[in-house]
């Protein structure tokens, strides 16, 4: 009983979650281009430095969680904190032309250091209440519906942006104020969880480890193979990222309009794939169908190089779209799995910290490669390292899981 109130709950954390940040931060690379004039390399930044800031909230973050008499409480403040944090970019436009972006920059940084805790607790506090067999369902389902409320919110605020000017600030302030109370929302629904469980994991931990960043978590063969792979994926996946948004707005010349039509057939793909997502896992294995779902992913960055064409762009998003539900359900499900209840947050902790440098230097890396390349030949590298991120899920599935199943992820 106490499972069903918490996925009840936890859904209307994420949808009031989704409708917070999808309200704006899907327009955070028009609003630095647009309205503040921002440069290819503070885009880099805008991208960039949020994971090192995350990594370094991780290293005190990992020991204030384990020591928290409530991961639960833990998780509420640093989400308010985070989402407060956001709501000072409100303001933003009111400064100096030349100063405004790398405020923004500052800002989009700094408030990653509560957000990085928030992360954490969050996947601590979830992974503890909901029990391994529910979890391909109840994510699933979770996301299905996170996915359509923010579908639905990608198409009304990119109607409402359009409405103005594109160098207009005063639309983006409206969505600030908007997205915060939605954020309010989502605070409180986070409060409402269970706290029993997370409880029972803490004592755990506490008995067993007080030691949070540690090279020991790597010696669990599960946690290492994961690691590699996911290591490998976020630096293909990451590394295009501010290419994507500086191919869309400075050489696809897209408003704020067709970004909420590419989002809209995004989303509206993740939604009728997810569920066949879990159902393919359950059968397959979750790292054999994760293989193929990285895989497809492979193919965004060079199919969005084939055309400018807005119409094109669109459509090429349904198709990225089905791939995506896959990676982000799967890629969740498969962290869960292979980190052991006992210590999780220690694992999870490592995993993030790790992932932080990633995402510094994958999206230098790209922003890099478009300066000395080009952004054909920076997209073209980024779907290679994506497809060897694919197949190193796959190497996985085939020598870990199928010849050693006892200790499969």
């Amino acid at each position: 009983m106490t499972h069903t109130k918490d996925e009840k709950l936890s859904l209307y954390h994420g949808l009031a979650s989704t409708i917070s940040t999808t309200a704006v931060n899907g327009y955070i690379p028009l609003f630095a281009i647009s309205v503040l004039g921002a440069t290819d390399g503070q885009m880099g930044l805008i991208t960039s430095l949020p994971s090192i800031v995350a990594m370094l909230a991780l290293i005190p973050g990992a020991i204030w969680l384990n020591l928290s008499r409530s991961k639960k409480n833990f998780a509420v403040y640093t989400t308010l904190a985070t989402r407060l944090m956001f709501m000072l970019i409100l303001f933003v436009p009111f400064l100096d032309a030349h100063f405004a972006p790398w405020v923004l920059v500052f800002l989009i940084a700094a408030l990653n250091f509560p957000g990085a805790l928030s992360g954490l607790s969050w996947q601590t506090l979830i992974g503890g209440l909901i029990p391994e067999g529910r979890r391909g369902s109840f994510f699933s389902t979770r996301n299905q519906w996170t996915t359509i409320a923010a579908m639905i919110v990608t198409f009304l605020t990119g109607f409402f942006l359009q409405q103005f000017s594109k160098s207009d600030a005063f639309p983006y302030q409206i969505l600030f104020v908007a997205g915060f109370l939605f954020a309010l929302l989502e605070v409180f629904y986070l409060y409402k969880h269970s706290d029993m469980k997370e409880d029972k994991i803490e004592k755990i931990e506490t008995q067993t480890s007080k030691k949070k960043f540690s090279l020991d978590v790597f010696r669990y063969k599960p946690f290492l193979s994961f690691i590699v792979c996911a290591v490998l994926f976020n630096i293909g996946a990451q590394m295009a990222w501010s290419l994507f948004s500086i191919y869309h707005i400075r050489e696809a010349n897209a408003t704020a309009l067709w970004f909420s039509f590419f989002s809209v057939t995004n989303q509206v793909a993740q939604i009728l794939s997810v569920k066949w997502w879990a159902k393919a896992a359950d059968k397959h294995g979750n790292t054999l169908v994760l293989f193929v779902a990285a895989a497809g992913m492979a193919t965004a960055p060079i199919l969005t190089m084939l055309s400018t064409n807005l119409f094109y762009l669109t459509a090429l998003n349904f198709w990225i779209g089905l791939f995506v539900s896959g990676t982000n359900l799967l890629l969740f499900n498969q962290l869960l799995k292979a980190t052991p209840e006992i210590n999780r947050s220690t694992y999870l902790a490592n995993y993030q910290f790790i992932l932080s440098i990633i995402g510094f230097v994958a999206p230098q890396l790209g922003v890099f490669l478009l300066g000395q390349f080009g952004m054909f030949s920076a997209m073209a590298i980024a779907s290679v390292v994506r497809l060897l991120a694919g197949c190193s899920f796959l190497l996985v599935a085939l020598k870990f899981e199928r010849k050693q199943p006892a200790q499969a992820l």
